[in-house]
């Protein structure tokens, strides 16, 4: 597979994040006008959609945001790739593979991506900690009560260890393709069809940019989990660090690559509206009562009362509707390697750069009540 980018004329450090196992200031708010994104009417043809995913688990928002779109009956998911972030590639997707068997849709095929970023490091980012301070959560590389913690300390995972799993082990296997050419290959098989569905690090989106010039213009556009602007919250995370987000900073530089590309449409779920959807004990308790077989795992194996950062990307992708404010942005990452590398740099027309940035609509606020009750519902259904 390697081999295969490098004849393509990828660089050895894009190869590098592929490798596989052997075995800044925002323009004014706006309401949101009418979105390309609207739910099909019954009998429509389904819309097609590609989910790209950090899918740590069992449960929790990795999981339950690819649920939404495998749920949702005006949608056919094309297949999911998966992407080391919070958790390791190999580690999500066996966590994937076994909520699709679960949950009745084995027929969904699994991607192996990139294992690690494409220029940040483990090492260099915990060396760097000491000088420019630690962040709230550092995904695969590990985290422990808000505080950088090494694998010495606490026995972490690797990225290559296969530690049992709490919902059993997946019968299924990931396909033999590698992430970046499905995405490529079912986006050509389909073009101007398929939507992006996009919630951990953009280091697989960044690959197949890189291989294939035509991807991002070939879509229907992208629907990213990412970003933040300037969130509303006591939470110490965002509070004083307003413009980090972790799924950009884990991979700055696929972040850039992602977000100068020409789609057709680019919509953001940010951390400001993120925090504003949070997983309730009164929710659970609400699906725990279908018997179907999506909430008969969320019952099970959904621990974490958190925010649904990726619920709520998936919902916003089915129907515009449930974002009740967003700001069109011209969108960069900073990729200076201090303090704020990693950190999301936006700009009004007036004001943004001479270079060839993309119009961003970043989502900033949300109708609660009406994501809550479209969430809960399709979790509660039953499989289409």
């Amino acid at each position: 597979m390697i081999k295969s980018m490098l004849c393509l004329g990828l660089g050895a450090v894009l190869a590098h994040a592929l490798s596989m196992s052997a075995a800044a200031a925002p323009a004014a708010a706006a309401p949101v006008a009418a979105a390309s994104a609207a739910a099909a009417p019954t009998g429509a043809t389904p819309r097609l959609v590609l989910i790209d995913q950090d899918g740590s688990g069992p449960g929790g928002s990795n999981q339950m945001g690819m649920m939404v779109l495998l749920q949702a009956p005006q949608v056919a998911v094309l297949g999911i790739t998966i992407v080391t972030g919070n958790a390791w590639r190999n580690d999500e997707a066996r966590h994937t593979l076994r909520m699709l068997e679960l949950i009745g849709r084995s027929d969904v095929p699994v991607a192996l991506g990139a294992v690690f970023p494409l220029v940040r490091t483990q090492q260099e980012t915990e060396l760097a900690a000491a000088s420019v301070g630690q962040v709230g959560w550092l995904g695969a590389w590990g985290q422990k009560n808000g505080l950088l913690e090494t694998r010495a300390q606490v026995a972490l995972p690797g990225p290559w260890d296969e530690p049992p799993l709490q919902e059993g082990e997946p019968h299924g296997k990931p396909i033999a393709e590698d992430a970046p050419h499905f995405l490529i290959r079912q986006v050509h098989a389909h073009p101007h069809a398929v939507t992006i569905y996009a919630a951990g690090p953009l280091t697989n989106i960044a690959l197949a940019l890189s291989i294939d010039p035509e991807f991002a213009a070939l879509t229907q556009g992208i629907a990213i989990m990412g970003g933040s602007l300037n969130p509303q919250t006591d939470d110490p995370e965002f509070a004083t660090s307003p413009r980090h987000e972790f799924n950009f900073w884990f991979d700055p530089e696929a972040a850039r690559i992602t977000l100068r590309a020409h789609w057709p449409r680019i919509d953001l779920t940010t951390v400001d509206v993120s925090i504003k959807a949070m997983f309730t004990q009164a929710m659970l308790d609400e699906i725990s009562k279908s018997p179907n077989p999506a909430a008969r795992y969320i019952a099970q194996y959904s621990e974490e009362r958190y925010y649904l950062w990726d619920e709520l990307a998936a919902c916003a992708l089915l129907d515009p509707n449930i974002i009740t404010k967003r700001r069109d942005l011209y969108m960069d990452i900073d990729l200076s390697h201090g303090p704020a590398y990693g950190e999301t740099l936006t700009w009004d027309a007036a004001l943004k750069p001479k270079i060839a940035l993309q119009l961003v609509h970043a989502q900033v606020d949300v109708d609660l009540l009406k994501f809550t009750r479209m969430f809960v519902a399709l979790m509660s259904a039953p499989k289409h």
